[in-house]
């Protein structure tokens, strides 16, 4: 691509940005740290100009855009030269009290959904264990029951793809009544295995669970939605990644779990169901 084209669509996606910020010129060009007359150069001035770095750095990150999308260089908006493009928290609630990750779910409807949970498969959770997680809140026991179900909903979706894979040392702690099921009776224990195991034979083949070793393998708590967002859980927050490159190198590293799994898919819930909890 020639400076000429480069610079034409430069000017198209910085007029793009200036009528969605609804700024004035002048606001505008201090907003990214140019005066006026060196934004009227960039958008109307008679020879092909490129911004200089600050000036395009200024505007990737001040309006959430990459800086190949501003130079013509790629079609995808979102920044792809960082990992993240925004952090967003769980607790974020709409209208309809669904959180940040259920709106994310049912915008990829009729993608593959790959997903590494943090503790349990949230969509298969007993009320025992909501409550046990809820810690006494009735307010966050109903919120927790509210969102497995809009979970298991969707997850039994005609359209529904979804692999889940995660270490079998996870279903081992729990069976265990370990760290911090710690204090979880052995018969809420039982009932929420035998729970998993049902509703994986259920949902199979359109749910596929798959269970790798620990010892040998990491995989952070993250749901794929497709190739279009995924997200990282990191405690209170969600990181989300809108590059395409690197969510296609997070279900690379996913597919590799897979493929060395312990425990495929067609025998996970006949592994959940047989493993023995400890007594109280």
């Amino acid at each position: 691509m020639g400076k000429r084209e480069a610079s034409a669509i430069f000017r198209a996606r910085l007029a793009q940005l200036q009528a969605q910020s609804r700024l004035t010129q002048s606001a505008f060009a201090e907003t990214i740290g140019i005066d006026r007359s060196a934004l009227s150069q960039l958008m109307t001035g008679a020879a092909p100009r490129l911004p200089r770095a600050e000036t395009l750095l200024a505007l990737a990150g001040r309006f959430h855009v990459s800086t190949d999308w501003l130079l013509g260089l790629s079609e995808d908006t979102g920044i792809a030269t960082q990992t993240l493009d925004a952090v967003e928290t769980e607790a974020a609630l709409d209208e309809e009290h669904r959180t940040a990750m259920e709106r994310w779910h049912l915008d990829a409807s009729g993608q593959k959904i790959r997903y590494v949970p943090a503790q349990l498969p949230d969509l298969m959770r007993t009320p025992a264990v909501i409550s046990f997680q809820a810690q006494s809140s009735e307010q966050e026991r109903r919120r927790l029951q509210a969102q497995t179900a809009r979970r298991l909903n969707f997850s039994r979706a005609p359209e529904a793809d979804i692999e889940m894979c995660m270490p079998l040392q996870t279903f081992e702690v729990f069976a265990a009544g370990a760290g911090v099921w710690r204090g979880l009776s052995a018969q809420a224990r039982a009932e929420q295995l035998d729970y998993i195991a049902t509703t994986v034979r259920e949902l199979y083949p359109a749910f596929r669970m798959y269970l790798f070793d620990g010892r040998k393998r990491f995989a952070p708590p993250m749901t794929l939605f497709g190739y279009s967002r995924a997200a990282v859980y990191a405690g209170e927050v969600y990181l989300l990644v809108r590059s395409k490159r690197l969510i296609r190198e997070l279900a690379q590293g996913f597919d590799g779990h897979i493929r060395a799994a312990e425990i495929h898919a067609h025998e996970a819930a006949d592994h959940v169901h047989s493993l023995r909890v400890t007594p109280d």
